[in-house]
């Protein structure tokens, strides 16, 4: 048998380990702002920062030079004081390197010993299948019950690999610590061997064409290559009960793009994205908040149809039961937004 039973899926994996959680915090999570913990004076702005963003996450991976790893740790422990992370509501993530790199188990060692209390998700890069997150589960269990941790920390695996895309839905499925799924564009790009150095983001040589048209130049549109395995990971997502992300837009000074490409994954599910610079925090906030026109609309949705079902009228469209749901959705979302943020809870009426 290649998967648990029912029954001993939520058990612990070491003895003394906290409980694994049935269901998944509700949170907001629009935003998953990276901070290098190698960086002081980026490190030392985060109670700053850690007040406008749903997730500051300390990144101990890629863009962290070999040689300031170690530092990298110690700075991600630091951050974990420096914030009432639980009274503020914002959460804290850290991204491990990977499982293959010789840092991996000194990073969860000691992320999980020395601030394991206050750390929300280990996020898991180039994850190949489930049985890097089975390795990764049993590890932090152990961990978690030498350390006294009181509730399980959760997993977030990154996307990078086309492996890794095949059995999108073992990952998901593997653990009850997985809390969700990020798209990795740039090292999805190389490993598939695709010709383009962008992170992310549509490419101009990946468009449609219309047919010959005489007299005039024929007209295109730019496609977007991870559509594919955007849908994929969504549905992946959706059918074990974990949130999928988008992930990096790496043209920073492109803030026209990045705004689009949030757009596409607010629209295909996703309940947020990375930010790499404080300039892309408000987008994925205004992006990843339902816009007020919406939410009202679907207001009046559930309150013609306050059991879900039958038929409505509203504004000359038919809603029924389908789009009872679709409403919901967004309210509930709505409602998370304006529990954190005043002046949204305003404009949505709530």
């Amino acid at each position: 048998m290649s998967t648990k039973t029912p029954r001993q899926f939520f058990k612990p994996l070491a003895i003394g380990a906290p409980q694994p959680l049935r269901e998944l915090p509700v949170k907001l999570e629009r935003m998953i702002h990276f901070v290098p913990g190698h960086n002081e004076k980026v490190r030392s702005k985060t109670p700053e920062m850690a007040a406008k963003v749903d997730v500051i996450l300390a990144n101990l991976e890629d863009a962290i030079p070999a040689d300031a790893k170690i530092q990298a740790r110690a700075g991600a422990i630091e951050m974990a004081s420096m914030v009432d992370w639980k009274k503020l509501g914002t959460g804290l993530w850290t991204r491990v390197n990977p499982l293959n790199s010789p840092w991996f188990l000194d990073d969860v060692t000691e992320i999980v010993t020395k601030a394991g209390n206050v750390y929300d998700v280990i996020m898991l890069p180039k994850v190949e299948g489930p049985w890097d997150i089975h390795y990764a589960d049993q590890l932090v269990a152990q961990l978690e019950a030498k350390a006294g941790i009181t509730r399980p920390i959760l997993f977030h695996a990154i996307l990078e690999t086309g492996q890794g895309v095949a059995l999108v839905e073992e990952i998901c499925a593997a653990s009850p610590r997985m809390q969700g799924i990020s798209l990795g564009p740039a090292d999805l790009a190389a490993n598939r061997a695709m010709k383009t150095t962008r992170v992310g983001g549509g490419h101009p040589m990946y468009k449609v064409i219309e047919d010959p048209v005489e007299g005039r130049e024929r007209l295109s549109a730019q496609q977007d290559p991870w559509h594919y395995t955007l849908g994929k990971m969504v549905d992946a997502c959706v059918t074990s009960g974990i949130k999928p992300f988008y992930g990096p837009f790496g043209d920073i000074a492109d803030l026209a793009a990045c705004e689009q490409q949030f757009k596409n994954a607010y629209l295909m599910g996703c309940a947020g994205a990375w930010s790499l610079h404080p300039g892309q925090i408000d987008i994925a906030k205004r992006v990843f908040s339902p816009e007020a026109a919406e939410v009202k609309f679907s207001l009046r949705i559930l309150e013609a149809m306050p059991d879900g079902t039958g038929v409505a009228m509203i504004d000359g469209k038919m809603q029924d039961d389908a789009t009872w749901k679709q409403a919901k959705v967004i309210v509930d979302l709505a409602k998370q937004v304006a529990a954190k943020d005043p002046e949204m809870a305003k404009a949505y009426g709530l």
